[in-house]
């Protein structure tokens, strides 16, 4: 999930229309003494009632919206302040983008699980165009489809889904998922799926229900991916070639090792590609939540830690890049979090609004579900 707007991005001029359509909004809601204007923002010190604020603040907010304008309430320096600026111009795409993308990493990740099939049935064919030669006959890729795009593509489509959906419960403008594909010999065929939030969070309680809730969703498709691979595994199990040079072997995490326990399943099988499809949604369970950034992780760790999070953040990054001295892939994914995902998460519009109970127990079960399906090495050779 991503969040496509920027506080504080422009200047714009105002008319004294506009400062009393401000001045009367906000003062229905929140007595103020005092407002200043400077070229951002019109700046209102408030006195607030710590019962209602988070009544008042969403009624503000929304009444503000349609006017084109974005509120945010802060505590500083002993003063509580709301800040009220111009609401950016949404940047949309045509639904026809989305579908697009969704049709092309089907055909991607279909093409990456029939490459998976030949390289179980013919083990002898080395070369890249021999094997997508192969790949592309009807066998292959209706396998390709049926046992590996489907679920895999499952797992990120009700991932991405489960964050459309908590988000469109709290009335934020909220893009469909963008899948993203990537052609051979890239063996997943797709880098992910992702959504657009086009608006900022509102408050601590809708950034960690949104943040928590693609995982979440992702997760519980993940499980019945396993039991299935692992199912298939047992009935069908393949023995992987005499020769293991260049073999990639799978770290299981502990959820997978829990349920691979109720399965028998000779040592020497290769992994089925349904397996592989759930384990590959279980890892990517686990990066999203880590703690970093505007990752699903960040989300989180922002709602319960507030600003407090960044120090998860960085701890966090500097494992990932220890875990790197043992497995490079970590390292290659320390510099996609330095230098684009970034460490650092903006706070929601209402940051003074407590967590209740619940949410904070939403929380703890991602942070369960990451435990379950992060592995420090992920994969060797």
């Amino acid at each position: 999930m991503t969040d496509d707007w920027h506080q504080f991005d422009s200047t714009y001029q105002r008319s004294s229309a506009d400062l009393e359509l401000l001045k009367r909004e906000v003062g229905q809601q929140f007595p103020f003494y005092d407002m200043k204007v400077n070229p951002h923002a019109v700046i209102f010190f408030c006195r607030i009632d710590s019962e209602t604020v988070d009544e008042k603040f969403d009624t503000l907010r929304r009444s503000l919206s349609s006017s084109g304008y974005i509120p945010m309430i802060r505590y500083e320096r002993g003063e509580h302040i709301i800040y009220i600026i111009k609401k950016p111009k949404a940047k949309t795409k045509p639904v026809w983008i989305n579908i697009a993308l969704l049709i092309a990493t089907i055909g991607t990740t279909t093409l990456a699980g029939a490459i998976q099939w030949v390289s179980i049935y013919e083990p002898s064919i080395s070369s890249l165009t021999d094997i997508l030669g192969a790949a592309t006959t009807p066998f292959y890729l209706w396998n390709g489809l049926v046992f590996f795009s489907i679920p895999l593509l499952a797992i990120l489509g009700i991932h991405e889904m489960g964050h459309y959906f908590i988000s469109k419960r709290h009335h934020l403008d909220t893009s469909l998922p963008f899948f993203i594909p990537l052609p051979p010999p890239f063996i997943l065929g797709t880098f992910g799926a992702l959504i657009s939030t086009r608006e900022p969070i509102p408050n601590r309680k809708t950034l960690l229900e949104v943040g928590a809730a693609g995982p979440i969703c992702g997760f519980l498709v993940a499980i019945p991916v396993c039991l299935i691979g692992l199912y298939l595994m047992q009935q069908n199990p393949i023995s992987a070639p005499a020769t293991t040079e260049g073999t990639i072997i799978l770290t299981f995490p502990l959820l997978l090792q829990g349920l691979s326990t109720f399965f028998t399943i000779p040592a020497e099988a290769i992994i089925h590609p349904t397996l592989f499809a759930g384990w590959v949604g279980l890892f990517l369970t686990a990066i999203n939540l880590l703690p970093i950034g505007q990752l699903d992780g960040g989300h989180v760790a922002r709602a319960l830690l507030k600003e407090k999070h960044k120090y998860a953040s960085w701890v966090v990054t500097a494992v990932i890049v220890a875990l790197g001295l043992f497995y490079t892939g970590w390292l290659f994914f320390a510099i996609i979090i330095l230098f684009m995902i970034g460490t650092q998460h903006q706070p929601p519009l209402n940051e003074i609004t407590p967590l209740n109970t619940k949410t904070i127990m939403i929380g703890v079960l991602a942070i369960v579900i990451f435990i379950l399906c992060f592995a420090p090495l992920p994969l060797s050779v």
